[in-house]
């Protein structure tokens, strides 16, 4: 079983601004999820 990382907040925060940077710049979403190397599940979670 592979362990999972905890992320802090900040990091979530900043994970999730950077999605939102990259889809304004006309990246699809999946695309923009995987660049910043979390799993769509994780995501939309």
């Amino acid at each position: 079983m592979i362990a999972r990382k905890k992320h802090k907040p900040e990091e979530i925060v900043a994970k999730l601004r950077q999605v939102d940077v990259l889809v304004s710049q006309g990246q699809p979403v999946a695309e923009a999820i995987r660049l910043i190397g979390v799993t769509s599940f994780a995501y939309y979670r």
